[in-house]
């Protein structure tokens, strides 16, 4: 109904500009008045008004649009409907309608209509008097929440927020000076009731963005979303009129890696009329979690305006957005990198979710696309591969990408990779997984492995392994006797020919098994997320512990079980898998050492 009312009103300018009646074409406004009193809600406006034969062609006939003929006529008229079903849904709340109206047209005359949603209706002489018009809602018994303010309220301000003229709704509270002073001298402030006006009739979006400041759009923002109160990183303000109309404004959010509750905040728009917040059809899923407005006469629509009819201006207008988006973000680091790479932790997983689920973003996205390093410096893909290339590369010939996904945690590991001048970037978001198996895609002869996947030495092999102190046997003797101080389920033993001033024992996790369950996980499950964490007890086959041990009458390798234990206990404790009692007794045994 209100958008109807708004189409009278647009109707005026149009008509206005073409002489076709004398009017201004200023002063336009709608009036939504519920009485609970009386259970009837009444939509009325100042807008063009009807005849008596435009009442019987256009409320007598459904399905028939007058909006729709009008714009057939008048190309560049902003109307809102196109069905001519929009005023039957007054008859889903209502046992009666009446319309009271009078043409702006010279010579008409008010026209009052009425009818009970049979296909009987009345229509005789009508008593406006001035042009526009009036649509009674009688509401039905089932439907008597529409007389309630707070329910039309929260109708008015979801959907017609922004429409062109103005909307009243009853009337508000203010606060303004009156005549009498206070003892300071000052006029006292008064209440008075002013009308409330629950609409902004020139939208942000609608404006040139040359005449804008960066406060313009923090203002627009707080509107959009009084409950957020971060204020958004940046904003793309688009502003399109071939080959489709498309205007709009985007805020980047402050998003970390909670970027699943960050969805559905673009607000879909056709001619200022709020259409939905499920954008996923006009936009790529990763633009879903911005925040902002997008408003296109474009976009089709289905009779509900419930969902988005699939078309080729569809696919157009979200290319489009997504190559702005882009370039955007290209502008923004060439033109200021030091400020692009402040911003990162806050974009960062919307960039590489965009270029996890949109191909044409991705090629865009790799120069701008940041790497953070364990020293807190940011390399694009391109400038790691240079800064690796040669002391990172394995004696297969692939560059070996070093990562950590906790700083704090894996330090050690971090700390010894410094050591041998490699380079260590940090990747802790939600999407590493996926991202660094596109990466491995894109890039032929390139591999990532975490700091932890293995010990140092076989994590970037540059030879062939040194030679052990241990034979065959005496490995497998070991293995056997070492398997009972952990839990067999969970931990694999195995051996490696390190330095023998390398710790007796490392743990490390297999980079394709946590790699492929962390990808699981995220993805809802499947076979590797249900499998249980595992790990390798590496034992350093060159360390005296091992390389010194005697062996018994039997042949079996007689250990020092007491320092065994204690070095096991320390291997776990470095990846944080001593806990509850074993934790308790390492603690209390060390300190009891150092009572002696």
């Amino acid at each position: 109904m209100v958008s109807n009312a708004q189409d009278a009103c647009q109707k005026v300018k149009t008509l206005s500009i073409s002489g076709e009646i004398k009017h201004d074409g200023k002063g336009l406004w709608v009036e939504v008045v519920a009485d609970k009193n009386a259970n009837t809600l009444t939509i009325r406006d100042n807008g063009i008004g009807m005849t008596q034969e435009e009442v019987e062609k256009y409320i007598n006939q459904i399905a028939f649009s007058g909006a729709e003929e009008f714009v057939e006529k008048y190309k560049d008229a902003q109307i809102i409907g196109h069905f001519g079903l929009g005023f039957y849904s007054a008859f889903m709340v209502s046992k009666q309608v009446e319309i009271q109206t009078l043409s702006q047209r010279e010579g008409a005359t008010p026209v009052h209509w009425s009818c009970d949603g049979s296909p009987n209706f009345t229509m005789e002489p009508g008593n406006r008097t001035t042009p526009g018009t009036e649509i009674i809602l009688h509401l039905a018994d089932d439907s008597i929440e529409f007389a309630e303010e707070s329910r039309i309220q929260g109708i008015l301000d979801k959907y017609c927020k922004f429409m062109p003229n103005e909307i009243q709704f009853g009337e508000k509270s203010d606060w303004v000076q009156g005549e009498e002073v206070d003892e300071s001298g000052e006029k006292k402030e008064v209440e008075v009731k002013v009308p409330n006006i629950i609409n902004n009739t020139e939208p942000l979006w609608l404006k040139k963005p040359a005449d804008l400041q960066d406060e313009d759009y923090k203002k627009f923002y707080r509107e959009l979303y009084p409950m957020t109160f971060d204020e958004p990183l940046f904003h793309i303000h688009v502003n399109v009129d071939y080959p489709f109309n498309l205007t709009g404004i985007l805020f980047f959010p402050k998003m970390k890696n909670n970027f699943e509750v960050q969805k559905n905040k673009v607000q879909l728009y056709s001619n200022q009329v709020f259409i939905t917040d499920e954008v996923k059809n006009i936009l790529p899923d990763f633009l879903t979690l911005l925040h902002g407005i997008v408003d296109s006469p474009d976009i089709p629509l289905n009779v509900s305006r419930s969902y988005l009819q699939e078309d080729a201006n569809v696919k157009k207008i979200s290319s489009h957005i997504s190559k702005k988006v882009a370039d955007k973000l290209q502008s923004m680091f060439n033109n200021d990198r030091e400020d692009f790479e402040r911003k990162w932790d806050d974009i960062g997983t919307f960039i590489q979710y965009g270029m996890l689920t949109d191909e044409k973003f991705y090629e865009k996205a790799e120069k701008f696309s940041l790497l953070r390093t364990a020293e807190d410096k940011f390399l694009n893909m391109s400038e790691l591969k240079e800064k690796i290339q040669d002391t990172q590369k394995d004696k297969k010939g692939d560059v070996v990408v070093l990562y950590a996904n906790n700083k704090e945690e894996q330090h050690a590991q971090i700390d010894a990779a410094k050591e041998r001048g490699y380079q260590v970037i940090i990747l802790d978001g939600p999407l590493a997984p996926h991202f660094i198996s596109q990466a491995e895609q894109k890039n032929s002869g390139l591999r990532f492995k975490r700091v932890d996947a293995d010990v140092m030495d076989k994590l970037i092999e540059k030879t062939d392994e040194m030679p052990s102190t241990l034979s065959e046997d005496q490995q497998n003797n070991l293995k056997t006797a070492l398997e009972n101080f952990v839990d067999k389920k969970k931990f694999q033993v195995e051996f490696a020919s390190l330095s023998p001033t390398e710790a007796p024992f490392v743990v490390t996790q297999n980079e394709f098994m946590r790699r492929m369950k962390e990808q699981s996980m995220m993805g809802g499950g499947g076979f590797y997320g249900t499998l249980p964490d595992s790990y390798n007890l590496v034992a350093n086959a060159n360390h005296p512990m091992f390389s010194n041990s005697i062996t018994d009458a039997e042949g079996k390798t007689v250990l020092n079980e007491e320092k065994v234990k204690q070095a096991i206990d320390l291997a776990l404790l470095a990846k944080g898998l001593l806990k509850g009692e074993d934790l308790t007794k390492f603690v209390k045994a060390n300190l009891e050492k150092l009572a002696h």
